[in-house]
């Protein structure tokens, strides 16, 4: 679902004016990091309860703006990813570790495995997602045999009445996740390019894209009306903003700064030579096992499979 935000209205005498953007994939994790870190449920957890920041590119911005820092290989901060046409991983350790906050502080050297058994209701899991779709319906890949961090936070998360917020792009857009998830898995391919891989629905998650985003933040409202591009702007999403003429002001302030150049990561596996592989070998000649630095959550598909 999406996060719940009440479509802002014209502000009564005040000129009103539209303006049409192009956000490069940089500028919408930004935008919606910003968006999901000011979000009423996310700051009533923060000040009176736990948030766990999963790991992922989204989420390194997530960070950056949680805690006003600067991480500077963001794309490593994340495991699974897509990339040189491949599903991919990185092999890299995440370069921040501030990812379980309690009462507004960080907890040093935290396991999230362990600090998720304290959740309560409103408590918050901030999840990036691979697939959103027209009803807000988000989903996330998983190659673990566990389904990695929603196989960990999901059992616990659900039942206590905690929340799952996930900025996520409007460049992330597919017809249907459900869909998504019925024709996907770790053994249902033959061959793969890269990691076998599952879209793992995530139902009762809020999701924050852009036309959120640019509600919570500055008041306008937000439309879809394109995508893509050439020369830097591949995977840009397109929108129409309208609303109030200084509160577009602002936001094309934000859309100036074009400093977000595309990621990079570091640290591939499987990379060199593989463009088409049969998914079960794959997993044996290219990536076997490897675990994350949290001890129970294995996102691996393991050897033998064959």
């Amino acid at each position: 679902m999406l996060y719940p935000v009440d479509p802002p209205q014209p502000t009564p005498g005040e000129k009103q004016a539209a303006a049409l953007v192009v956000l490069n994939p940089a500028q919408s994790r930004r935008l919606v990091a910003k968006a999901a870190v000011a979000c009423p449920i996310v700051q009533k957890a923060y000040k009176n309860g736990m948030i766990i920041i999963a790991r992922g590119i989204t989420n390194a911005f997530v960070t950056e703006e949680f805690f006003n820092i600067s991480i500077d290989n963001k794309a490593n901060q994340t495991l699974g990813f897509i990339g040189q046409g491949m599903t991919n991983i990185t092999t890299t350790p995440p370069p921040s570790t501030w990812h379980v906050i309690e009462n507004g502080k960080v907890i040093e050297g935290a396991d999230s495995n362990v600090e998720i058994l304290k959740f309560k209701k409103g408590d918050v899991v901030i999840k990036g997602g691979n697939a959103i779709d027209y009803t807000g319906l988000t989903g996330t890949y998983a190659s673990s045999l566990k389904c990695g961090t929603m196989g960990m936070s999901w059992p616990v998360v659900t039942p206590r009445g905690a929340e799952f917020i996930v900025p996520v792009s409007l460049e992330k857009m597919v017809p249907c996740v459900m869909t998504a998830a019925q024709h996907t898995g770790v053994y249902h391919f033959k061959y793969s390019t890269g990691l076998p891989a599952k879209i793992v629905p995530l139902p009762e998650a809020k999701a924050i894209t852009e036309i959120e985003a640019f509600a919570i933040l500055y008041g306008v409202r937000a439309y879809n009306v394109g995508s893509g591009g050439v020369g830097g702007s591949e995977g840009s999403v397109h929108m129409t903003l309208e609303g109030d003429e200084d509160k577009i002001e602002q936001v094309m302030e934000l859309v100036k700064c074009r400093g977000h150049p595309p990621l990079r990561p570091g640290g591939l596996r499987g990379a060199q030579g593989l463009s088409l592989q049969k998914g079960r070998n794959f997993t044996l000649q290219a990536l076997g096992k490897h675990q994350t630095d949290e001890p129970d959550l294995w996102a691996v598909v393991y050897p033998g499979l064959s």
